[in-house]
């Protein structure tokens, strides 16, 4: 316990920092597929080549990352295997990974939570710039759970260059990113630049700017069970609404944020710190009425979040420690919900801090490892007419270790994580909330192996054990959410959610080719889940927290292969699939669970152009809760290029997209907004990104 209070104290660190020179992408022009296994993922306590990692793991950077980028980091990341978004409207998606979304998901930046409010609901936006990433990597297994209980799902790390890791060689050195966007007629702009003080010394400021319209869907914006409901109706206004097209109303933002950081870099040392100040006014979608006597609602959000963070990195270079690593950050964080006159309807206030140390262990023979533990604070309070959790306080104190064995052709892991979670909420008249205090104590652990059949061929099965304590918002809300339109109430008698869980892999790299499939299945007892009761309390409907058993399965396959080469260019054919299934004993179906998935490109590369053109297929989901709609299927078919104009800068690229040529209406199953919101419709995208 004196550790996990130093812990709290000195508020220490994060994820490893990336290596001095980033690796390519794996289909950044030039580097083909031969160069793939050079890509290390470093958001684990030890770095593991992404062919070697044994659970399902994705990492997006450079080319990549330049075609993907989009306002949000659901959006960003929805066309990774394992991946779909929440799409509550264009300005807040979260990623949702093997069908998990909200509270069992950690989403990082450089390592460290958000400190938003984005688990308490899907209308809250990530206060997190995908504009300022150098990186994402995806965790998607049980390394996930050395970052916290509630990364039973996952972990999306957000990588940037915020806090210098390295003495720049020019005087200046500028990286710049432009986007324009025809859909929601966006423009953007980020810059950065490090310059070099002396002595170690490196001055780091960046800022960026975007803004958008309203999104162009591209078709109906009711999807058609709620078209035909609207034209039988006998009112005028709400017949109208079958005839809603083309741009989705409430759907446009502004966002800013501007940052500034100093740190010492030296051989064998990287201490830095950094102040980020991030601003964003979005519009939430509107969730039509089709009730005459139920007036529809179109808030706004007025985000604001000044965060402070911190940083630190020796190398030891001891016999038996290598490295200690420590990161720490404390945000403020506000937001307002807006009513049409402009008025403030409600306000959500966070204040949160996390701290997190790692002690990496030196590499005696094949054995590797490292030990740490972390620390968690949030204060969180509504103000307001739909304040729906009371003033509440989370605490979170753990102990974690990774080690590793390499012997031969054989590869072990075994993690383990102690977490202990304190949650208090005080009594408030307004939601009829008494004081209520709960205490949690869990412990998650993974073993797993691998083999290496042949070279380059690798199989693994990973078992793992999980507890989660539940979150504040299950336990202690009760009271109308506009945003989610749904009356939410808690159980403060909620035990914690408990899985047992396998996972096996089979990966392939070699000469022109790479193979990647996971298959999992995990078993929860004590299941925590939303279910829709049927009842109306002011003119919305309930939504009770409840527990039972509940079983998730599934597989993610990733795979591409050199069709050709041709002069200097090389012909590369990839693909994608993933499928979950997800059952609540005696209930049926898990709500909002992504149907099965099937995407695929076809590329040329050389070492000045890249030019692709892919296909998504998403079927039809009726595999559905009770009040949960279908979602039919939809095919997206995307076509880009990408220049690298300067010979030798690969971080200098133009790219121009074209997203859904065909203009299709397309809805996520994952989104609560499904049938109100559908994505973006043909979206024409140019995109310039400098190193300079």
């Amino acid at each position: 316990m004196t550790l996990l209070l130093a812990t709290a104290l000195l508020g220490l660190s994060a994820a490893e920092a990336p290596p001095p020179a980033a690796p390519h992408d794996r289909q950044a022009p030039g580097d083909f597929h031969e160069q793939e296994a050079q890509t290390i993922v470093i958001t684990a306590p030890l770095r593991t080549e992404l062919g070697s990692a044994l659970a399902g793991t994705t990492v997006l950077s450079g080319t990549d990352l330049a075609r993907e980028l989009r306002p949000t980091i659901g959006d960003t990341l929805a066309r990774q295997p394992g991946v779909s978004s929440t799409s509550f409207g264009p300005n807040a998606s979260r990623p949702v990974l093997r069908g998990f979304q909200g509270d069992r998901i950690r989403i990082l930046t450089d390592g460290i939570g958000s400190f938003d409010a984005s688990t308490a609901s899907v209308d809250h936006a990530v206060a997190i710039n995908p504009l300022t990433a150098e990186r994402v990597e995806v965790l998607r297994g049980p390394t996930a759970l050395l970052f916290g209980s509630s990364a039973i799902g996952g972990v999306v790390n957000v990588i940037d260059s915020r806090i210098p890791r390295r003495l720049p060689d020019e005087a200046i050195h500028v990286d710049a990113l432009g986007t324009l966007a025809s859909a929601a007629d966006e423009r953007s702009i980020g810059a950065a630049a490090d310059a070099p003080l002396g002595g170690g010394l490196v001055l780091h400021v960046d800022g960026s700017y975007l803004k958008t319209d309203d999104l162009d869907t591209g078709g109906y914006i009711l999807s058609r069970p709620l078209r035909a409901q609207a034209a039988a109706s006998a009112e005028p206004e709400i017949a109208e609404l079958a005839d809603l097209k083309g741009k989705l109303p409430n759907s446009a933002a502004r966002t800013w944020d501007v940052a500034g950081a100093l740190a010492y870099v030296a051989p064998g040392v990287n201490i830095g710190a950094s102040v980020t100040r991030y601003d964003s006014l979005y519009g939430v979608p509107v969730r039509y009425s089709l009730d005459p006597a139920i007036e529809a609602e179109a808030p706004r959000i007025d985000l604001r979040q000044t965060r402070y963070d911190l940083r630190a990195e020796v190398d030891t270079g001891g016999d038996i420690l290598q490295a200690v690593r420590f990161r720490a950050g404390h945000a403020d964080y506000r937001h307002d919900e807006l009513e049409e006159t402009g008025e403030i309807g409600t306000s959500f206030f966070s204040e949160g801090s996390e701290g997190r140390l790692e002690l990496v262990q030196a590499k005696r023979g094949g054995w590797s490892g490292a030990v740490g533990a972390q620390a968690l604070r949030r204060k969180f309070r509504v103000r307001g007419e739909e304040k729906f959790v009371p003033d509440n306080l989370t605490e979170q104190y753990g102990l974690f270790t990774l080690q590793q064995i390499e012997a031969g052709a054989w590869r072990a892991e075994a993690g383990a994580r102690y977490e202990h979670t304190l949650t208090k909420a005080d009594a408030d008249e307004q939601i009829g909330n008494p004081d209520l205090r709960r205490r949690f104590d869990t412990f998650s652990g993974s073993l797993g192996a691998s083999y290496a059949v042949v070279p380059g061929w690798r199989i693994g099965l990973n078992a793992t054990h999980s507890e989660r304590a539940p979150s504040t918002e299950e336990l202690y809300a009760n009271g109308p959410h506009a945003g989610t339109q749904a009356f939410e109430v808690g159980d403060p008698t909620l035990r914690k959610e408990r899985s047992n869980g396998l996972e096996a892999t089979l990966r392939g790299r070699g000469q022109g080719y790479t193979f990647d499939v996971s298959a999992y299945w995990t078993r929860f007892k004590n299941y925590i889940y939303e279910a829709q009761t049927g009842e109306i309390e002011d003119d919305l409907p309930v939504f009770q927290q409840r527990q039972g058993r509940a079983r998730y399965l599934g597989f993610e396959v990733e795979g591409s292969l050199d069709l050709a080469k041709v002069g200097d260019w090389t012909f590369v054919a990839d693909g994608l699939a993933d499928y979950v299934k997800a059952r609540i004993r005696s209930v049926g179906p898990a709500p909002r669970i992504p149907p099965l998935r099937l995407l695929g490109g076809l590329e040329a590369q050389s070492d000045a152009l890249v030019g692709r053109i892919e296909a998504e297929w998403s079927d039809r989901q009726d595999r559905v809760s009770a009040f949960e709609t279908e979602t039919p299927s939809f095919t997206l078919v995307n076509a880009s290029v990408a220049w690298h104009p300067l010979p030798g800068n690969r971080a200098t690229t133009l790219t121009l997209s074209a997203n859904n040529l065909f203009d299709v209406v397309a809805r996520r199953h994952a989104s609560f907004l499904k049938d109100y919101a559908p994505l973006a419709g043909r979206d024409f995208r140019l995109s310039a990104r400098f190193s300079l």
